[in-house]
């Protein structure tokens, strides 16, 4: 069985940097304000695998209520979200992520994105996909004030 899901998420911008995206640390005069360490395309890639799985969403597993989970690393919070996808019987096939920001530039960064997000997904990096695209200037993300990421993730039964 083959199941699709489908994740987003955005965080504004807060001085002072650097930017975690994708599990890597990137020179920025920003980071993303968050209750973790604010990393959007792995909270989107996050909540992909869990709803491919129907298996809750993010903020069921990592409240931002529950003091344990501030500043918390988000690439751990992609490998629990792993396990649990697993517990339920299925193995991570692909991610696809599509980040929206007008800056910084991010092509630079994307190989070193894919592979940190394919070893907390399990799979080989020729299975993950980020791209990046700005807003044209258009709404909050054209004006710089944040960032948004959409994931979708393949999940097949073991």
């Amino acid at each position: 069985m083959i199941r699709v899901g489908l994740g987003y998420d955005s965080h504004r911008f807060q001085p002072p940097g650097p930017l975690t995206l994708g599990g890597i640390r990137i020179p920025f005069d920003n980071h993303l304000h968050g209750h973790s360490d604010g990393d959007a395309v792995c909270h989107a890639v996050t909540d992909a695998l869990l709803g491919a799985a129907a298996a809750g969403d993010i903020g069921e597993m990592f409240s931002d209520k529950d003091p344990r989970n501030a500043g918390r690393d988000s690439l751990e919070m992609l490998r629990e979200a792993v396990r649990r996808v697993a517990e339920k019987g299925f193995g991570v096939e692909q991610a696809d992520v599509t980040i929206i920001a007008e800056s910084p530039r991010l092509a630079e960064h994307r190989d070193a994105m894919r592979q940190r997000l394919a070893e907390a997904l399990g799979i080989d990096v020729g299975l993950v996909s980020v791209k990046a695209k700005s807003n044209e200037g258009l709404g909050w993300i054209g004006r710089g004030e944040g960032i948004a990421c959409v994931a979708i993730a393949t999940l097949s039964s073991t």
